[in-house]
């Protein structure tokens, strides 16, 4: 039997989402245009997909109306996913916080701005905290996954929905501005079929609301519960469920850190620059290796903890005001000093700026 070529095309990061939402066997997308992840949508509306694989894609009136859209169709155990940008996702907080009360799988796609408020339109990574805490109201945590390149922002759609779908939980794809609209060649999946009501109604029976056969209870989709002991037993279910996650799903890439003296600690487009000050530190003799999470949340805290044993401090390379570090420092646990460097306002560094850095912060000392 002939295998199947692959596909390799040139496309941006937003391209991308849309053509592996519909090539994962996606069931809708309801979106809200905002700079800078229009494309996603707009990629979607040129596809047709709904001519092809049935699959619905809809312009809602809001980015509140999309979550919701979200949540509803989550519920029936469709797969479905958003995409908005920094502004939007505050605006979609209160759906989110309800479907991860109400334990039900979705994708959601954040292209970072910079803010607070409305900002800019250029890249930012000063959306961690509202990913990796929660981000709306009550004890929650979503799937956070931090791609660093075009393939991985196909890849991970699909990783998403798996995730969410195993732990009934929604899952983020925490991307930028840089890496939404950077064109990289990308391997893209062989179409896969839409799964059919039939195979929903096997995967989905004990929770999801696709009519009631006889032969089973009524199912109640629902973040709501008046008394406070059986609240509490829901809250003790889930952070089961988070712990969970953190004993089997963390992911990350390390790179030269088996002899280094100082590790780069960064995600998304700034492991990108930092892998370049790796090689640029290596080849002035200085020993540094980069730890990328790839999960934000669940967060490689093991994984930092052990290399804390040995080596001689960790620069925090966001761009932000220093977000990530404080995970950074509860793994580390006062085991070696750690450090922040940052850019805000939609300012990249560049790889040298990261060793300048780190040669004043740290290896100074």
């Amino acid at each position: 039997m002939a295998q199947q070529q692959q596909e390799v095309k040139l496309m941006k990061g937003n391209e991308v989402i849309a053509h592996a939402a519909i090539r994962f066997g996606c069931d809708a997308y309801f979106g809200y245009p905002i700079t800078p992840q229009s494309e996603v949508m707009e990629t979607l509306m040129e596809l047709k997909p709904w001519e092809t694989t049935g699959m619905v894609v809809l312009q809602a009136e809001s980015e509140i109306s999309s979550i919701n859209m979200v949540y509803g169709a989550a519920a029936t155990g469709k797969r479905v996913l958003t995409s908005s940008s920094s502004p939007g996702i505050s605006l979609m907080a209160e759906g989110i916080s309800y479907i991860a009360g109400a334990e039900l799988p979705c994708l959601i796609v954040n292209c970072q701005r910079g803010g607070p408020g409305l900002g800019t339109i250029q890249p930012s990574q000063g959306d961690y905290f509202q990913a990796c805490k929660g981000g709306g109201h009550g004890d929650y945590h979503l799937i956070v996954l931090a791609p660093n390149s075009v393939q991985e922002m196909h890849d991970f759609v699909k990783l998403g929905l798996d995730l969410a779908f195993k732990y009934r939980n929604p899952a983020m794809i925490l991307a930028d501005g840089a890496i939404g609209q950077m064109m990289e060649k990308v391997v893209l999946a062989p179409q896969q079929p839409r799964r059919t009501n039939e195979e929903i109604a096997a995967e989905c029976k004990e929770w999801a609301t696709y009519g009631k056969p006889a032969d089973r209870k009524r199912n109640v989709v629902t973040s709501l519960e008046l008394q406070s002991e059986a609240m509490e037993q829901i809250n003790l279910r889930l952070n089961a469920k988070y712990r969970t996650m953190e004993e089997n799903e963390v992911r990350y890439e390390a790179i030269e850190c088996d002899d280094a003296d100082y590790v780069l600690v960064a995600f998304g487009s700034s492991a990108r620059i930092c892998s370049a000050t790796v090689e640029m530190a290596r080849a002035e003799g200085l020993r540094v290796g980069l730890l990328r999470p790839i999960t934000l949340y669940p967060f490689p805290t093991r994984p930092i903890a052990e290399l804390a044993k040995r080596v001689k401090g960790f620069l925090s390379v966001e761009l932000n005001a220093g977000q990530m570090v404080e995970d950074v420092r509860l793994a580390v646990n006062g085991a070696a000093p750690v450090e922040h460097y940052g850019r805000q306002g939609g300012m990249i560094y560049s790889p040298d700026e990261v060793l300048a850095a780190l040669k004043q912060k740290l290896i100074k000392a």
